[in-house]
């Protein structure tokens, strides 16, 4: 019998650190059934944090995936759920997630709203036209409010929020909420932790609260009717809509990305966690209610081709999570297309490599249920996909597609690890090997001058939990240096007519290549993408070729282009990658006996480290976005010890008695930051920092900078 897609949710919680994603997740868990014991973070028993690492910390370290079902008006419907993380240091999951999820429940803290990593998380599922709903969590802790969390919605995200439910009382005199389509008054048990919410007492809108229920009310009619026609006809002639025209308008609404609907209640305390799941079911979409997935064919890329969520058509499916397990790495896939079944063979067409599906699971957090067949609409992990990398594509091998990969930001942090042992010397390539595979932002390479092991990720919590799985998963000891900053050159001015010539002559046949260039800084933006595809714009570098006449034979001009590459990978400066610069091949030279590939791939080498000098090179460094908490008495402290550190102030909120302090600062001050914003704070602070972009570092601490280096 054909499944019915429209009962599947593919949904993510997604949020800033501690607003309480995982006791979201944990709370779904025990009233859909798949729990009956629940977990906490503080604990460290929650069932989706179930790392060592995430244990220990309270933290989720990487996105745990599981499937669960929920009985909505007498259907059953099956909502797949991904928890990610809230720390900026492990983005690439959320990014990862959100590329493959249909809808999103963003939460917000009740007392805090709209902090500095919502807005990254809000900004990654707009990347990824993600529909979304909000929950305003913690409405019984100190200082909730949910007016001021709902404003900072609209206001900070500049989202058209429209509440669809809005609390009775807030902090210690939170009790339930009020309904503001059903138009009813809901009363939980709060204090009674034996009845875990499960009661829920439903009276009529209490007369101390109509006014305000009227007004909440009146906006939410007056926000849905302006999305619908048939609304607005019943608003202007004063007709009260139904609820069933309210929720269609609305679901319409939140799939075209018009509205967001915003509940609240405290999933700690078991409160509105039920009502949340209806709208998750009334409100987000499920498969069919998106656009079909557009692609690229495999054979010709310039022809788009798409897939509808239709268990008839070819099978298509973006791998976008590779977890290394002791029975084989287990590849999630989320299937848009088609059929999946055990024992299949199928198309990677990012590697045109055949991979084998030996074995397929449906995920709950770290338990896995064996499945035979998985169709359009469902995430899976399957075991025996050998070659794939995140963001790959797997596809039926006669109709071949790309997808369109996640993006992942640059690593912004490095640091030296060496084995302990030379036993451990081999293990350890291996192990990167497969933390490179799992992570897309970490990076590993090895620096042929200093014979050390280099490692590169987004933070010092992220080399830290890399560090340590190093030594858990994989058994390798390992001696690390102190974290450094990955900086980077650029040019500052254009250089023309810069020649590079490679001559050797040795007793047998000779070597000669000669080319000429020009170069220029270029940042890629504001180009056409075609223009940036036929200069081959990638890590930061363009090359434009202006041969014609065959000065230099066309097999050669690769050749050249490579050397460039090459040479920018290195730097000019102090072996940091040189970016943001293009370089045009106008001139050249070549011999019909001693030119070969590797004389123009040198002589590509020595005109771009000419040209790089004499344009000018300088550094650039990672400046951070950070955002600061902070009691009122130690603003003066944090803000005088920011400009110590090169920092700059853009900007401060207040909220009562709370000052939120917000600063671009470099990288390279805010090593041991944490620690030192707690002890000027008496421990009351607390700061969150996420990549902003790299500007070029003032000449005195390049000039420190160049000096450790030499």
């Amino acid at each position: 019998m054909p499944r019915d897609l429209t009962k599947i949710r593919n949904i993510g919680i997604a949020a800033h650190i501690d607003a309480g994603k995982t006791t979201v997740s944990e709370r779904i868990l025990y009233y859909t059934g798949k729990i009956h014991k629940m977990g906490e973070v503080h604990e460290g028993t929650a069932v989706m944090d179930f790392d060592e690492e995430e244990q220990k910390r309270g933290i989720t370290i990487s996105s745990a995936a599981t499937t669960c079902p929920w009985d909505r008006r007498g259907e059953r419907y099956t909502i797949n759920l991904i928890d990610t993380p809230g720390h900026v240091d492990f983005t690439a999951e959320v990014e990862r997630s959100l590329r493959v999820l249909d809808g999103a429940v963003a939460v917000f803290d009740g007392k805090e709203g709209v902090e500095a990593q919502s807005e990254t998380v809000w900004r990654q599922a707009t990347k990824y036209h993600v529909p979304r709903i909000c929950f305003v969590n913690k409405m019984d802790k100190v200082g909730a409010d949910f007016d001021f969390s709902f404003n900072s919605i609209r206001q900070r995200l500049g989202a058209p929020a429209v509440a669809v439910q809005i609390p009775i009382g807030q902090s210690n005199t939170f009790k339930g909420m009020m309904d503001l389509i059903r138009g009813v008054a809901m009363y939980y048990n709060v204090g009674d932790d034996e009845d875990r919410g499960r009661t829920i007492v439903e009276k009529p809108i209490p007369p101390e609260e109509k006014e305000r229920y009227e007004k909440w009310r009146h906006d939410l009619i007056e926000k849905v009717s302006e999305t619908d026609d048939h609304l607005m006809e019943k608003y202007l002639h004063s007709q009260e809509p139904t609820e069933e025209e309210i929720r269609k308008a609305l679901r319409k609404a939140t799939i075209s990305f018009k509205l967001h609907p915003v509940f609240c209640g405290s999933a700690l305390r078991y409160v509105g966690v039920q009502r949340l799941l209806d709208g998750v079911i009334d409100y987000l979409p499920a498969p069919v209610d998106l656009p079909a997935i557009r692609g690229h064919d495999a054979k010709n890329t310039d022809k788009i081709v798409e897939r509808h969520p239709d268990p008839e058509e070819p099978f298509c499916g973006l791998v976008f999570k590779i977890v290394n397990d002791q029975h084989g790495d287990l590849t999630y896939i989320r299937i848009y297309s088609g059929t999946l079944e055990k024992g299949s063979r199928v198309l990677n067409s990012n590697r045109n490599k055949r991979e084998n599906i030996s074995r397929m699971f449906q995920m709950h957090a770290a338990d896995r249920n064996p499945i035979d067949v998985a169709e359009a609409g469902d995430i899976v992990a399957c075991i025996g996909v050998k070659e794939a990398l995140t963001g790959d594509t797997l596809c039926d091998p006669n109709h071949s597609i790309i997808l369109e990969r996640p993006t992942f930001p640059e690593p912004v942090i490095s640091m030296s690890i060496e084995p302990k042992t030379s036993a451990d010397k081999q293990k350890l390539g291996e192990a990167l090997t497969i933390l490179k595979r799992e992570d897309p932002t970490f990076q590993a390479s090895y620096d042929q001058e200093t014979g050390q092991t280099i490692i590169a990720g987004m933070g010092e919590l992220h080399l830290e939990i890399l560090r340590h799985r190093l030594t858990r998963d994989h058994n390798v000891e390992v001696n690390v240096g102190r974290p450094k900053v990955a900086y980077k050159e650029t040019i500052t001015g254009i250089a023309t007519g810069v020649r590079g010539k490679h001559v050797k002559q040795t007793g047998g046949r000779g070597q000669y290549g000669d080319c000429t260039i020009n170069i220029e800084p270029f940042d890629g933006r504001g180009v056409a993408a075609e223009l940036l595809k036929k200069w081959n714009w990638k890590d930061g570098v363009a090359f434009e070729n202006k041969i014609y006449g065959g000065t230099i034979p066309k097999e050669y001009i690769p050749s050249v282009e490579y050397g460039v590459r090459m040479a920018a990978k290195t730097g000019v400066l102090a072996s940091y990658p040189l970016v943001n610069c293009k370089v045009t091949l106008v001139d050249g030279s070549f011999h019909p006996v001693d030119s070969s590939q590797i004389a123009f791939e040198l002589a590509g080498q020595l005109a771009f480290r000419e040209a790089c000098t004499r344009a000018g090179v300088t550094l650039l460094e990672p400046i951070m976005k950070l955002v600061v908490t902070t009691p009122e008495e130690f603003v003066g402290n944090v803000t005088g010890d920011l400009n110590r550190r090169r920092g700059m102030i853009v900007g401060s909120d207040q909220h009562g008695n709370i000052r939120v302090v917000h600063a671009e600062v470099p990288l390279s001050e805010m090593f041991g930051y944490t620690t030192d914003m707690r002890s000027m704070s008496q421990g009351r602070a607390s700061s969150v920092m996420e990549p902003l972009r790299y500007a070029p570092v003032p000449a005195n601490v390049k000039a420190a900078i160049l000096e450790e280096v030499s």
